[in-house]
């Protein structure tokens, strides 16, 4: 089988000398998170069996499986294959994982980069790539390597336990451009946005808790569009997704911290709903213990500075209801103009409906006027 050369990377077949390393790799939690197939634990035979019989048979079936290696040590980093080989159609599905002693070195962009190349001067016109949607990693491969989004697949991935799970679904096509997909929403620099007073991170799996105690406020179910609590499948979710809908270029879903201690006080998002015109709009929550000291002024404020400097958001849009004068203080503070009312805009409770007064933040509104937080 062809060796073949990528940006620090060589993919070549299997060997012996790999199993140890495969078998470390195939036992590592997120691979029997995320890749369900696997036996778990994965032995020493599963690693023999995968070796003698399951890649051979993948080249068999016109697709493959290459060894990921260092080009100098020539040690496994991890491993790439084409699969689900479609001939009258000129299309496969590739996969790719990476020991945990190779990760965050650009090892599998690296690998996919240089099988995609050589599958499509191989008479292949389209690689179809699948990923679990809480598989952010595998996601950023994915943009990296310059496999472009198309959508949802339901259920397409089997789980444990009977549980199914939804794949994205991303694909590259013999005419893409080389080079990597153009994020929509980049990431936050450094991490994170502070101004010393609040900081913004992105939300996490682990913020549940304070995501469930935020959402089961009475006042901000009331805000919330429709004004239901959110379940609790619904909620993990929320947190388990964000960043799957970050790199999607929907959305993006921040923490509001109180700087000096570290302390969650309220949530803030962004929500691109208009990239064609260059359009988003912003939304928050604060917890009852932290409102009254500016910090919702604050994030949105820090919120806009990053859209409008670092993506091509052009317009920043929030509503918010008639009766909150406490919300629309904090948009005025943090310079947006009232631009309407719109009358029964938004659903609300028993089936009702209700107002919507609406503002809008544009980049020389902001960089005139400065921040109000004073106001």
């Amino acid at each position: 089988m062809p060796v073949i050369p990528g940006d620090g990377v060589r993919l070549r077949g299997l060997r012996p000398e790999d199993l140890d390393d495969l078998l470390i790799a195939c036992n590592e939690p997120d691979m029997h998170r995320f890749m369900t197939a696997l036996p778990m634990p994965f032995t020493r035979a599963d690693a023999e069996d995968f070796f003698h019989l399951v890649a051979p048979r993948m080249f068999a079936e016109g697709g493959g499986f290459y060894a990921v290696a260092d080009p100098v040590t020539d040690r496994l980093l991890g491993g790439a294959g084409l699969d689900r080989f479609q001939p009258g159609r000129a299309q496969a599905e590739i996969g790719y994982w990476t020991g945990p002693w190779a990760r965050h070195r650009g090892v599998a962009t690296a690998a996919v980069s240089a099988l995609c190349a050589y599958a499509m001067t191989s008479g292949i016109a389209r690689l179809e790539l699948l990923t679990h949607r809480e598989n952010a990693v595998s996601q950023r491969v994915a943009l990296a390597a310059g496999f472009k989004p198309e959508g949802v697949r339901r259920d397409a991935l089997p789980g444990h336990d009977g549980a199914r799970a939804d794949a994205l679904a991303f694909a590259r096509v013999a005419g893409d451009p080389p080079g990597p997909v153009e994020r929509l929403l980049p990431d936050l620099p450094g991490g994170e946005l502070t101004d010393g007073v609040v900081t913004l991170r992105p939300l996490r799996e682990s913020d549940l808790p304070f995501y469930a105690e935020l959402h089961s406020q009475e006042d901000v179910v009331a805000t919330t569009v429709p004004p239901v609590p959110p379940s609790a499948e619904e909620m993990r979710r929320r947190c388990a997704w964000t960043a799957s809908h970050w790199l999607a270029g929907d959305r993006a879903d921040l923490v509001i911290v109180d700087t000096a201690t570290g302390t969650p006080t309220g949530e803030i998002g962004l929500y691109y709903q208009e990239p064609r015109t260059g359009q988003a709009m912003i939304g928050y929550s604060m917890m009852p213990a932290w409102r009254g000291r500016g910090y919702p002024t604050r994030a949105a404020q820090l919120l806009s500075l990053w859209a409008f400097a670092e993506t091509g958001i052009a317009r920043l849009i929030a509503g918010a209801l008639p009766t909150n004068l406490g919300s629309q203080r904090v948009l005025e503070k943090a310079g947006f103009t009232r631009e309407a009312y719109l009358r029964s805009r938004l659903p609300g409770a028993n089936g009702r409906r209700t107002d919507d007064v609406q503002f809008a933040l544009l980049a020389e509104d902001l960089l005139t006027e400065g921040p109000r937080l004073d106001g």
